[in-house]
């Protein structure tokens, strides 16, 4: 599963390297055991889809049509059939050809991040506006409940770190949307984690301005590495 994962997303598993992506492998394979699945197609498939949607997949929000598959009963290979279609959908509504809607809205989660946040209808609601605004297909695709589930467990973990300005709880859904609803404690993404535990970093704002920081360049990196593959 290491090397199929290589395979699946190099430039990601170049970037954390051989031991944390064996770290977040296992994860994926513990989440696919608690579920029945033991065939290896169906594992695979829980493989690829913590890459494609973070490693908390199973609950999250944004993808609660493939977590209601995962809870039904029934058998693991038409289990693992079903979500296969179920995501070949999502990626056929909001992918897009090659992936252009989901590069276009990165580029747009960057100015997003680096801008002033600009909420005139409270904080939901100015966050659903913004999150449509930075990729519609997306939104509309997860639905008004799910954003808005979303939102909430943003605002928890926000609480959970002290973060009180609208910009830094702002942030985390942000980063919940790009990187999925469990972004704070996945392994494929431990800068977000190593950051809100760094103690050494004095309070709360300024831990959020540093995840802030780190957001703005791992985002600029990926946007900068898709404009160098485009012909």
């Amino acid at each position: 599963m290491v090397l199929h994962s290589k395979a699946f997303t190099p430039r990601l598993c170049e970037v954390i390297g051989d031991a944390q992506l064996r770290v977040a492998v296992r994860a994926a394979l513990a989440r696919a055991e608690g579920y029945g699945f033991t065939n290896r197609g169906p594992m695979r498939l829980c493989v690829e889809l913590m890459f494609l949607c973070g490693s908390a997949f199973d609950t999250d929000p944004q993808h609660w049509r493939l977590g209601e598959i995962l809870r039904a009963p029934g058998d693991q290979m038409q289990q693992a059939q079903q979500i296969h279609e179920r995501f070949l959908d999502y990626l056929e509504k909001v992918s897009g050809p090659r992936a252009v809607n989901v590069r276009n809205a990165l580029r747009d989660l960057l100015t997003l991040v680096r801008t002033p946040l600009q909420l005139a209808n409270g904080f939901v609601d100015g966050m659903i506006e913004q999150i449509y605004g930075v990729f519609p297909k997306k939104a509309a695709y997860v639905g008004e409940a799910g954003l808005r589930a979303l939102i909430d467990e943003a605002l928890v973990e926000a609480e959970r770190h002290q973060f009180a300005a609208d910009r830094h709880r702002g942030l985390l859904v942000v980063l919940m949307f790009s990187f999925g609803h469990g972004c704070t404690n996945d392994p494929l993404y431990p800068w977000i984690a190593r950051t809100l535990a760094d103690h050494r970093i004095a309070g709360p704002e300024r831990r959020a301005q540093r995840l802030e920081k780190k957001a703005v360049t791992w985002l600029e990196h990926v946007v900068a590495r898709d404009s160098r593959a485009q012909p």
